[in-house]
């Protein structure tokens, strides 16, 4: 196993791969590096000594400037490296793609939910959303008597661990309490006998739809209308007090927006016109079920590879996670662009530093001028309120690496491949051409995984370093981690390893050709992902102005 790299030719650093003790000495390119400090794993050393001011260069590109001298072999840390990136500009030039061989796929189908407007479900749900927070404890009335009869809900192993230290504690034995180790239980999906075809009822609890400025009711409400759009949604139930800032008809609107064809069912029941809340609730428990009768009528059927969407996503991220995971998935959604396949790559502060090379990549000057403009929007206003993407780095990502926006962009962005990026789209916009889009969100993981989805993504490819439990309500989220360390940690949440990249063994293009077999399993309903099987359903909306 090598134990350093050096990503691009360009770069000025080395990657260790794993922990180098000081006094170790590098050979590279017939020089010698004496290490002066330990350099733990993930973490970066420079191939000559750096004055301040100097460039570090990372995956060919700037990300940040020398604060002081560094000597050969020594660690770059944040006591002597800030944030730093390349500045952008409008398209340069024609894009040239060589696309990767497909002929594996050519025939290849997964098996899916076929929808009326011609998307295809790798899951079907049907889905419970209020309008506005108010309705959140009505929603949870209607979560607990259909997840319960259905027999959708969880496992009550937790419920059982406390009855039993209950039974302890009346007992008096607080040593047995102190010792007490429940036997860890491995979750698994629950198929329900009376609608076979539905893979459970989901509910889009949320804290908006009024107090916050009109923007946010309006973009949550477009955000809404992506999921109950989405082919992974059978229907959806609606409650609505009825005063909010969240008009059940602003959703309406933007469902015709997304379709002017749209014949989904969408059952709404509004509080403030209802006789009382016992019968607004029996009508849609009722109504409700009868719904769900007819979406049982619907099964799966083969469709082309061409009908996934795949979400890029990553977070918990590491130093590794942009030499293997990261790399490894963009080359999935390379593979899957060329079956005429769409991908969404999010995370704008994420992509830093690399803005250049996205928008020389865009098909057409109409295309790269409007993530210019977005971009450009979004980090003006990041800096309007005294912050801005040079802060994106979380101390664990800090911690394990990535000490610069512009170090963990760089990395970020190969979740993207190398593919022409064929639409840019803002905030709850939904994909309508094939290829790799770019989707502006924030980088919390969440908030991006949450808007992946609400703009067409029936599957999310999630990269961790770290380990996150991220998931989604309707749409399975895949996670792979950049190490197999992590993958051994954490194995409840972890779905795919791509630690064999670090460790030499395996080719990105290999692991992506893996990830994309994994996928097809996945879509067809034969493979359920951990945070499925967790019933890790996260779901937060991004808030773009101001409460109120």
């Amino acid at each position: 196993m090598n134990t350093y790299l050096q990503i691009h030719p360009n770069d000025n650093v080395l990657v260790a791969l794993q922990d180098l003790p000081a006094g170790k000495q590098i050979q590279f390119k017939g020089s010698t590096i004496q290490l002066k400090q330990n350099i733990p794993a993930k973490h970066k050393f420079p191939l000559t000594g750096l004055h301040t001011g100097d460039p570090i260069v990372m995956y060919g590109v700037l990300v940040g400037k020398a604060t002081q001298d560094i000597m050969e072999g020594e660690p770059i840390t944040v006591n002597n490296l800030r944030h730093d990136a390349n500045s952008f500009h409008e398209k340069d030039g024609s894009f040239q793609w060589q696309q990767p061989d497909i002929s594996r796929w050519k025939n290849a189908v997964f098996n899916g939910f076929h929808r009326g407007d011609g998307q295809v479900g790798t899951r079907n749900y049907w889905l419970v959303i209020p309008m506005v927070f108010c309705e959140n404890r009505n929603v949870g009335v209607i979560r607990a008597a259909f997840e319960k009869g259905l027999g959708f809900a969880p496992a009550e192993v937790y419920n059982e661990q406390v009855n039993d230290l209950v039974n302890l504690y009346k007992n008096g034995d607080m040593d047995a309490i102190r010792s007490y180790q429940p036997e860890e239980v491995t979750h698994t999906t629950k198929r329900n006998s009376i609608f076979p075809n539905i893979d459970g009822i989901k509910f889009l609890i949320h804290e908006g739809g009024c107090g916050g400025t009109r923007q946010d009711s309006d973009a949550l409400c477009a955000l809404l209308a992506g999921y109950i759009h989405h082919p992974n949604v059978a229907g959806a139930t609606v409650l609505s007090l009825g005063c909010q800032h969240a008009q059940v008809s602003i959703l309406q609107a933007a469902l015709k927006k997304l379709n002017p064809d749209f014949n989904k069912p969408v059952l709404v029941y509004e509080q403030q016109t209802s006789e009382s809340e016992f019968k607004m609730l029996s009508t849609a428990i009722r109504e409700t079920f009868l719904a769900m009768a007819e979406a049982n009528k619907t099964g799966r059927r083969p469709a082309p590879l061409s009908k996934i969407v795949i979400g890029l996503e990553c977070g918990g991220s590491d130093g590794f996670s942009g030499i293997s995971a990261n790399p490894a998935i963009g080359h999935t959604s390379d593979l899957l662009v060329a079956l005429g396949g769409t991908t969404i790559l999010s995370e704008f502060p994420e992509l830093c530093g690399v803005e250049q090379e996205l928008i020389n990549r865009c098909v057409d000057n109409s295309t790269a001028d409007k993530f210019i403009s977005i971009m450009r929007t979004y980090s003006d206003q990041a800096e309007s309120v005294g912050s801005g993407f040079y802060m994106n780095p979380s101390p664990g990502n800090i911690r394990d690496g990535l000490i610069t926006d512009a170090i963990k962009s760089a990395g970020a962005a190969k979740k993207g491949g190398n593919s022409p990026v064929t639409d840019v789209l803002d905030y709850t916009e939904y994909v309508k051409r094939p290829g790799l889009n770019l989707l502006c969100t924030p980088g919390n993981d969440v908030e991006s995984t949450s808007a992946e989805v609400g703009s067409g993504a029936n599957i999310v490819l999630f990269t961790t370093g770290l380990g996150t439990p991220t998931g989604n309500p309707i749409a399975p989220v895949i996670k792979l981690s950049t190490n197999s360390r992590l993958a051994q940690r954490m194995p409840d949440i972890i779905d795919i390893d791509t630690g064999s990249i670090i460790g030499g063994t395996k080719s990105i293009e290999t692991m992506g050709e893996d990830v994309l077999d994994f996928v097809v399993k996945v879509a067809s309903g034969e493979v359920f992902t951990k945070a499925e099987l967790l019933r890790q359903d996260d779901f937060i909306p991004w808030k773009r102005g101001v409460s109120l």
